[in-house]
């Protein structure tokens, strides 16, 4: 069995609501190891390097505002296919259609905000977790 790494992100909406245990409960429920964790208040800086694919977009500046509205807890998690069993059981992106027994499906709702607030993030691809990684943790 090979390990792999991804980068997850509870959001300010997550770490605001106390979601934080839930969401690392729910990571560990399903089998994966936490082996980095830090909460910190992101610059703009930091965000900016995280979100660089996005710049220029219309939501790039509302995502960015939103990501240094208070604390955000990120932390490396490992096992087996990590990367596409976080993401399944963060859910998709919308949490209005996100499904239930997911991340987003039971604890995010949508807000009315200039951008979706749904929790976690987590990276997309080994590539994106690597890059991610180095950002939050160095290497």
């Amino acid at each position: 069995m090979s390990s792999e790494k991804t980068l997850i992100l509870v959001k300010p909406d997550g770490v605001r609501r106390s979601l934080v245990g839930e969401v690392i409960s729910r990571i560990e429920r399903k089998g994966y190891t936490v082996t980095s964790l830090r909460m910190l208040q992101a610059d703009r800086a930091l965000l900016e390097r995280h979100y660089e694919e996005h710049k220029g977009k219309p939501f790039f500046e509302p995502l960015v505002e939103f990501m240094m509205s208070g604390p955000i807890v990120a932390m490396v998690a490992e096992g087996n296919r990590v990367i596409e069993g976080f993401r399944s059981l963060a859910g998709v992106t919308d949490p209005t259609v996100a499904a239930p027994g997911t991340i987003r499906g039971d604890l995010a709702r949508d807000q009315g905000t200039k951008v979706v607030q749904n929790i976690v993030h987590g990276s997309d691809s080994p590539e994106s977790a690597a890059r991610e990684i180095e950002i939050f943790f160095g290497k």
